[in-house]
């Protein structure tokens, strides 16, 4: 797969729509619906990315997408309470996965798989962190590389992490699942013990799911 300013600018005006019609649903509702813990835990062919201890009461799973402006709301102010809280103590088990919905999406999502040293979730924040200067600009993949460079990439290693078809079917594969399985339709949804919540739930919408 190769990326150009044309594909990603063309893909990313013509999903705009459709983002935001995905992400209308108001924050922390409740869909009633509750899932499969032992489906919805099967790793996908990348793995889990796991945060927390694996034996937690608790079991957090989001499915997000890199260019999602109410991904980056959550990122920006339930994430880091949440982190310190529950995950760094503990009582949250926490995975992210793969569900973007356009082009650079797709492209943040690889080079978080393949950051250097293992570093997904820095790579994540990096990138939700710096969403405004990539994902909405003229020449995103100039922006991407230098964001990726930040964590150890060179542009050799950024271009070929792009056109690593394997890592680019494995995250579609997270993607697929993930709709056609537990019904996600938008990002950010989240899973808590089994419970689906879509919408960039605030850290008090979060803990009502919690035991």
């Amino acid at each position: 797969m190769q990326f150009n300013r044309r594909q990603f600018l063309g893909r990313a005006g013509a999903t705009s729509l459709a983002v935001g019609a995905l992400t209308m649903l108001p924050r922390g509702a409740s869909a009633e619906t509750k899932v499969d813990m032992a489906e919805l835990l099967k790793p996908g062919p990348l793995g889990d990315q796991i945060l927390g201890k694996d034996d937690a009461p608790n079991v957090i799973v989001e499915y997000a997408s890199l260019t999602c402006t109410h991904c980056k709301h959550f990122h920006d102010t339930t994430w880091k309470p949440l982190k310190e809280q529950y995950i760094d103590t503990g009582k949250v088990k926490f995975i992210l996965r793969d569900f973007p919905l356009d082009p650079l999406a797709t492209a943040g999502f690889m080079l978080a798989h393949a950051a250097p040293n293992n570093s997904f979730y820095p790579m994540v924040d990096l990138l939700f962190d710096t969403q405004e200067k990539w994902a909405f600009v003229d020449d995103p993949v100039t922006a991407l590389l230098g964001i990726a460079k930040q964590v150890g990439f060179t542009q050799e290693t950024f271009e070929l992490t792009l056109k690593n078809q394997a890592l680019l079917d494995g995250v579609n594969a997270v993607k697929d699942r993930g709709a056609k399985e537990f019904g996600v339709d938008a990002t950010p949804t989240f899973f808590i013990n089994g419970v689906k919540a879509p919408g960039a739930l605030s850290l008090e919408e979060v803990q009502k799911l919690l035991v």
